[in-house]
């Protein structure tokens, strides 16, 4: 029994086997293939209910050095109108349930609080 014919060309069992072991490798790497991902050295989370809002973070990774962050957090006021509050922090490391951001005057989140932290640099 002869293998497939390709442009006129017979290919052997080995070339066939070759061919589909690189095309199932291809798509494996392509299925398991995703954006690098590093743990971030920093946790938070926000809430907002009965007239009150809330933000707490926890620096997660002491061999990261200390955090300075911005945060960024939609809410709506009493009467439903959207309020932006935003603000810096830094985070040593061992901190943990640090509340960030605490106001009264707002009936629940429009979305979830953004924190966007950078590590500062130890020595000189």
């Amino acid at each position: 029994m002869r293998g497939p014919r390709v442009h006129g060309r017979a290919w052997s069992g080995a070339t066939v086997a070759g061919v589909a072991l690189v095309a199932v490798s291809c798509a494996v790497m392509a299925a398991l293939s995703g954006p690098a991902r590093a743990a971030a050295p920093f946790s938070c989370g926000g809430f907002a209910q009965l007239g009150g809002a809330q933000l707490l973070c926890s620096h997660v990774d002491p061999a990261a050095p200390t955090q300075i962050c911005t945060y960024s957090w939609t809410l709506a006021g009493a009467g439903g109108s959207p309020s932006v509050v935003q603000g810096t922090f830094t985070l040593s490391p061992g901190q943990s349930n640090v509340t960030v951001y605490q106001g009264s005057g707002f009936g629940y989140a429009l979305g979830s609080p953004v924190v966007l932290c950078q590590g500062r640099r130890r020595g000189p």
